[in-house]
């Protein structure tokens, strides 16, 4: 009974290390299996859908969603997320030539304020539109948890992933580039977080 007291504790606390390595080395391997998920290059050739949607966070973002607009690849765009000031007028500037095409085939979506938000305003337009098919729009870091979000949303809808590559954040290399792990392994906790919500949802 002596050498049992004695000894529990110890054998209690080497199965609390050998569980907390195993945590460690389970969130590593599925950090190391997200960042496969993060495309690695742009799409050369989108297929058309019926409609487009941008997640905002960077003008280069806005700028590609546009440009695919204007190659016809979709019949409207969706900018969900831009700030309460921004306007038509101002995103004309962005693209110039433009402007007429922003006025007849762009919404914007000022209420979003995340990605949840976002996925939750473009199923609405999604349904108030009727559309069938999305283009998805935004970076490539993003692309996982925005495609995640909007598929719990938007059911029986057909997502076309566009990744916007960031020439600051170097994804095909990340362990290189100590700014760009940590903004994947952030990315990462936050699609964690993403699966574990929607799945008691």
């Amino acid at each position: 009974m002596a050498l049992t007291l004695l000894t529990t504790p110890h054998l209690k606390t080497k199965i609390g290390i050998a569980c907390a390595v195993l945590l460690i080395l389970a969130f590593f391997m599925g950090f190391v299996k997200f960042t496969q998920l993060v495309p690695r290059q742009q799409s050369a050739n989108v297929t058309k859908a019926d409609a487009i949607v941008v997640l905002t966070g960077g003008k280069s973002r806005v700028i590609g969603a546009i440009k695919l607009l204007s190659a016809g690849k979709g019949r409207r765009l969706l900018i969900s997320g831009v700030h309460k000031s921004t306007s038509l007028d101002i995103l004309a500037r962005l693209v110039p030539g433009q402007k007429n095409l922003l006025k007849c085939c762009v919404d914007l979506d000022k209420a979003a304020r995340n990605t949840i938000g976002n996925a939750a305003q473009t199923a609405a337009w999604v349904a108030r539109y009727k559309f069938k098919s999305l283009i998805v729009v935004t970076s490539s870091y993003h692309m996982p948890r925005s495609l995640f979000e909007l598929h719990h949303v938007l059911p029986g809808i057909k997502l076309i992933a566009y990744p916007v590559l960031v020439n600051s954040v170097p994804v095909t290399r990340w362990w290189t580039n100590p700014g760009t792990a940590r903004l994947l392994l952030s990315e990462y906790v936050k699609y964690i977080a993403t699966r574990l919500r929607l799945l008691f949802n």
